[in-house]
């Protein structure tokens, strides 16, 4: 059974090799029309995972399973971490799109919060015009295959979390040793150790939109990655899969294989997004 130390060393050695095949660097950012830096996307090499939860997982949900293998045979790019509210201030600046909610943090490296899914399609629109690229929201299957980084743990770093790896609302269940976890508001993005593939806070900070209609639960079959769910009940249709949990979670909401439902207009001081950027095949 490989070590962790060996599926992030493969990870590394399949993302330098795609990116080399695309002629990219593994890390890499568009530019806008007026000369400044798109959000800084990280290849995701093609391949194939195991999704979902395992039985045994802290605090395992029902609609984490069954697990199934997923398969990518193209690779993507996703932003290295959520939206931060500079670059989505950049998009109201230029469109005057309604603005989210005012709230007392200020920093402009924190992520975006305060929008919804449609604020979410119409920021990758405007991204995708100004680069000349395709933008859009993950799908869930993307989220987690990119998350999880050729690993197969609750987390990918392992089982068990600490207060420097995720910022999430725990306790002694999310500790090696530390009582309280979580200091009750999101961190800068990048402020957490990154994946063998250079994501910063796919555990915890904050909720992650993504691309699919809320199901309860998965099919056995093996599919390709890049298809949405597209629900056929038309109450499903209303929400949309978030990932990743946030400040406000428990641990057990954080880990790479939980998931949750969220209107899709709805708007949080603990929800947003990053972006995959399509690449070309």
């Amino acid at each position: 059974m490989k070590r962790e130390s060996e599926f992030l060393a493969d990870a590394t050695v399949r993302q330098q090799a795609a990116a080399q095949a695309l002629g990219c660097a593994p890390h890499f950012a568009d530019t806008l029309r007026d000369g400044s830096p798109a959000p800084t996307v990280a290849v995701i090499p093609p391949g194939s995972f195991w999704m979902g939860a395992r039985q045994g997982e802290y605090q395992v949900q029902p609609v984490e399973m069954p697990r199934h293998e997923v398969h990518f045979p193209r690779a993507f790019a996703l932003t290295t971490g959520a939206i931060r509210r500079r670059e989505y201030n950049q998009f109201l600046m230029a469109t005057g799109h309604r603005r989210p909610r005012a709230y007392s943090w200020h920093d402009l490296d924190f992520p975006i919060y305060n929008v919804s899914f449609h604020d979410a399609v119409a920021y990758a629109d405007w991204l995708s015009r100004e680069t000349g690229q395709r933008y859009r929201l993950p799908t869930e299957s993307e989220w987690e295959y990119a998350a999880r980084a050729g690993t197969d743990t609750m987390f990918y770093f392992g089982d068990k979390i600490r207060r420097e790896e995720v910022n999430c609302a725990g306790g002694l269940h999310c500790t090696r040793g530390l009582f309280l976890c979580g200091i009750g508001r999101p961190v800068p993005v990048g402020s957490l150790p990154p994946n063998a593939w250079g994501l910063h806070e796919v555990h915890g900070n904050m909720q992650e939109l993504t691309l699919d209609h809320w199901r309860s639960g998965y099919r056995l079959n093996a599919r390709v990655g890049d298809q949405p769910f597209q629900s056929p009940d038309k109450h499903d249709r209303r929400f949309r899969v978030v990932r990743g949990g946030s400040w406000f979670d428990g641990p057990g909401a954080c880990r790479s294989a939980s998931r949750a439902q969220r209107f899709e207009h709805e708007f949080d001081l603990n929800l947003s997004f990053r972006l995959l950027r399509e690449l070309p095949a």
